[in-house]
């Protein structure tokens, strides 16, 4: 199906989104034939039915094509109902985290200022985490405002660098990146299965998940919880080749179990969201035998650049459709519209990464000239000048994670390199540093280095590199443990 590209919004509000799409690109198919399964397999026809019963409540609560509407629900397949009932009435649909605090929630909330809010009463995990859950939704009409812009999707940044942003998508941008993904060598097709490990708010989970398994006719399962026992046995329940996708989070919790069932099945996984340590990626290829994909991507545009095989690491093919280039040493997409909706002044987060039809991803990267794959280099903030030498915080970071004496890191820089650590038993202060100046110059190691019980992670399970939400990860750790801080000369 062919979507027209949108128009620029305008001071009148935007335009009501052409429904069509759903039934056409994601609803479509054998409607005996399962589809998705939260525990209990889902076929189409019974989605179809799901989608119409809750597109009945959003009308009468108010939502109208044009409108907006919030969901905020955990992972369910009340979530996907709603969502795709949102979208077949015309509505733009914000998704928020279940996760959030109701004070996160509020303030998200003020911000969007959707006419309609579908909830849950929140669930409470007993034990190991739910990978998904059975909720009752709760629908309120809210005195918010219409659509402001043609797009069909709002979604807020993982907040991983910093304040969260608020990004659209319109129809024409997911139906063409579910046509990238279509495209892309290594991708689950019709027959196939993909158990998500990844959240449907955010893209991996949602469009690498959830919207390419319903256009492709790949069967989507989510493990009940989120444990590497309950995550293999998902796999272990249905016999078609079976494809992970989650984040390197998700290598790190498969790394513990302590016995690997037979899983003939199980032929690869996807990550995405940060890149995978090179240890990491071995240990995790040897333990299980199967492929390990890398793939980029951003909010904001989705997919961008692959390597589904893992036999190009660390290079990555661009994803087909898409315009690239780098200047200044830094990856840019090419987009017609900037894809933030907070305007105002001073400038929200986000307004500086657009411009004159340009993305920029704030992530280093090369092009081969002969090849025309890229390499992420990381994150162009992470590169630091140390009495004029220039050190890369990446390295210094994937270097002190890979110590047998820690079992997570994170590298900042203020005044000066620090670094917050979460130590193995019998980690010291002492044996890292030791450790350390073996393996980096003297000008590339931490000056502070701090270690904490646990560090703050989003929503999607990426680390946070905010030195606010760090400083106070320190703070909460035991007045009396001995060199929680401990300055290195």
């Amino acid at each position: 199906m062919k979507v027209a590209a949108t128009p620029p919004p305008s001071s009148m509000g935007a335009l009501p989104l052409d429904p069509s799409w759903v039934d056409e690109v994601l609803l479509r198919g054998p409607g005996a034939e399962p589809c998705l399964f939260f525990g209990p397999p889902v076929s189409r026809d019974e989605l179809r039915r799901l989608v119409r019963a809750r597109q009945t409540a959003l009308t009468t609560a108010g939502l109208r094509p044009g409108g907006s509407v919030a969901l905020c629900l955990a992972p369910s397949l009340a979530l996907v109902a709603n969502l795709l009932a949102s979208w077949r009435i015309g509505a733009q649909a914000a998704l928020l985290d279940h996760r959030l605090t109701p004070f996160e929630t509020d303030r998200a909330l003020a911000r969007l200022a959707p006419q309609v809010l579908v909830t849950a009463d929140r669930p409470v995990s007993h034990g190991p985490a739910h990978g998904f859950h059975q909720l009752r939704e709760t629908v309120t009409a809210r005195p918010g405002r219409p659509a402001r812009t043609p797009h069909a999707l709002v979604q807020l940044s993982s907040g991983s660098t910093g304040p969260s942003k608020i990004i659209g998508r319109t129809a024409a941008d997911l139906v063409a990146e579910l046509d990238r993904y279509a495209r892309i060598d290594g991708t689950p097709r019709a027959g196939e299965r993909i158990v998500s490990l990844a959240s449907m708010v955010h893209v991996l989970g949602l469009v690498g998940g959830l919207l390419h398994s319903l256009h492709a006719g790949v069967r989507l399962a989510v493990p009940e919880r989120l444990t590497a026992e309950g995550i293999l046995a998902t796999v272990a329940a249905g016999p078609e080749p079976t494809t992970l996708l989650g984040v390197p989070f998700h290598l790190e919790l498969l790394s513990w179990t302590m016995e690997l069932p037979d899983l003939p099945q199980l032929t690869g996984m996807t990550t995405g969201g940060e890149l995978v340590r090179s240890q990491v990626h071995d240990a995790f290829v040897d333990r299980y035998g199967i492929r390990l994909g890398c793939m980029y991507g951003m909010t904001e545009v989705g997919v961008i650049a692959t390597d589904l095989s893992g036999e190009q690491r660390p290079e990555l093919t661009p994803a087909p459709g898409l315009t690239l280039r780098v200047a200044d040493g830094e990856l840019l997409i090419a987009r017609a519209q900037s894809p933030y909706l907070d305007h105002g002044t001073p400038p929200a987060p986000g307004q500086d990464r657009w411009a004159d039809g340009w993305l920029h991803t704030k992530d280093g990267g090369t092009v081969d000239p002969g090849t025309g794959r890229i390499r992420v280099l990381g994150r162009l903030d992470s590169q630091v000048s140390i009495g004029g030498l220039k050190v890369d915080l990446t390295e210094v970071e994937h270097t002190l994670a890979a110590l047998p004496e820690v079992a997570a890191a994170v590298v900042v820089f203020g005044t000066s390199i620090e670094a917050y650590v979460v130590p193995h038993p019998g980690g010291t202060a002492e044996r890292i540093e030791a450790r350390l100046a073996e393996r980096l110059a003297t000008y590339k190691r931490p000056r502070r280095l701090h270690l904490v019980d646990r560090l703050p992670r989003t929503a999607t399970g990426k680390l946070v590199r905010d030195r606010t939400a760090l400083g106070s990860a320190t703070l909460q750790q035991p007045s009396d443990r001995e060199g929680s801080t401990r300055d290195v000369h």
